[in-house]
């Protein structure tokens, strides 16, 4: 089943685009997802620091 999700606080860091929403329990979590092709690189945080850091870390395997 797929999250339909309404982001809000949307920012880029290089390819990978951080977000924060609401998930199906009403708790907040924050997204970071790359946009790369072929990359698939995304995950869930609680803090919007770890998401962003995992922004600012994240190597496309892709390259």
């Amino acid at each position: 089943m797929s999250a339909n999700r309404r982001f809000r606080n949307l920012i880029r860091i290089g390819p990978v685009q951080v977000g924060t929403a609401y998930d199906h329990h009403g708790r907040e979590k924050h997204t970071a997802a790359c946009t790369a092709p072929r990359c698939g690189f995304s995950a869930d945080y609680d803090s919007r620091a770890a998401a962003e850091l995992a922004a600012r870390t994240h190597r496309c395997p892709a390259r």
